[in-house]
């Protein structure tokens, strides 16, 4: 069986564990290396047995402890091309990383093939993922501002999705963020409401999904019980209930719970 377990999520920082059995993959690293090898270890997992990191975007919560993590592990990169033009100007690539993969949508890490799809965010190159392993599929998507066509096509089908609930539109909009900050939010390049994330529900349900972990939570502007009760009753919709016909979670700032597809 395969385990996803979001190792961090929110604006503090996010990273991914994603395990096979026989192979592991870490997506971003928005925490410290050290933070990253304790939470690892506490699934069960080993650091330097991951056969690969794969990067959504080059925003400070998704990288914080991305260059000791491939310093250490010497594990290869999986990013788009603009994300990695990004880090090298940044002096945030280490010597000793092992390969940096940016052609193509798709690429395998040992018994698991990831598929990356473009997401609308403000960071050049914003990508989300679809990891394919020998008892299923997940997929973390997060950091866009709107669901397009694409990134629902490859959200569909998957055992489990991570999918990005940021805020609740009218926290957001009451809130103490200044004007700017509101506007760059709530648009097509910013981040996904619970409004438009629980709009995806009925057709993940309806495609076979059976785990949804509301992730990238606002501490702000938004709370895990509003993103819950907002895919809740999304699912309700078409006849689904939580925990007889789907699991439903909220990924914490911290270590969240590990779920198996």
């Amino acid at each position: 069986m395969a385990r996803l377990c979001p190792l961090a999520s929110g604006s503090s920082g996010n990273c991914t564990y994603i395990s096979s059995g026989e192979s592991a993959v870490i997506i971003d690293a928005g925490i410290p290396y050290k933070t990253i090898c304790e939470r690892v270890a506490a699934v069960g997992g080993d650091i330097s047995k991951i056969s690969g990191i794969a990067l959504t975007h080059t925003h400070d919560d998704h990288i914080k402890g991305l260059k000791t993590l491939l310093q250490k592990t010497g594990a290869p990169l999986f990013c788009t091309k603009e994300s990695a033009e990004h880090l090298t100007a940044k002096n945030m690539l280490p010597g000793g990383v092992s390969s940096i993969i940016t052609d193509g949508e798709r690429t395998s890490f040992a018994d698991m093939e990831i598929f990356r799809f473009a997401v609308s965010h403000d960071a050049p190159g914003s990508c989300g993922y679809r990891i394919a392993t020998k008892s299923g599929c997940c997929a973390v998507c997060t950091d866009s501002g709107i669901i397009t066509e694409n990134m629902r096509t490859a959200l569909l089908g998957c055992d489990v999705v991570l999918l990005e609930f940021n805020h609740d539109i009218d926290m957001l909009r009451r809130g103490p963020y200044p004007p700017h900050l509101k506007i760059r939010i709530l648009s097509d390049l910013g981040h996904l409401s619970n409004n438009a994330a629980s709009a995806e529900i009925p057709a993940l349900l309806t495609s076979g999904t059976k785990q949804i972990i509301c992730g990238h939570i606002s501490r702000q502007n938004n709370t895990p019980q509003l993103a819950v009760s907002a895919a809740r009753i999304a699912a309700e919709s078409v006849g689904a209930k939580v925990d007889i016909d789907y699991l439903l979670s909220a990924a914490k700032p911290g270590m969240s719970e590990v779920s198996v597809f």
